[in-house]
């Protein structure tokens, strides 16, 4: 999870947008997150395969 703000600690996985096993392309939206202050699309840092999804929809994932 990436930083948003400098005091975030976590943020809550809304949803994804690919599924394992499908190609990304840097930059397209990757998954949607929520924190305190705000709902955000998280773009793809590089492009590739998605290999593996360690979080569900619901979740609240660490930053970093």
């Amino acid at each position: 999870m990436p930083a948003l703000g400098v005091a975030q600690e976590k943020g809550t996985l809304l949803n994804w947008f690919k599924a394992e096993g499908q190609s990304v392309t840097k930059g397209e939206p990757l998954m949607e997150i929520e924190t305190d202050k705000a709902t955000v699309e998280i773009e793809a840092p590089a492009s590739g395969t998605l290999i593996r999804v360690t979080a569900k929809a619901g979740d609240d994932v660490p930053v970093g």
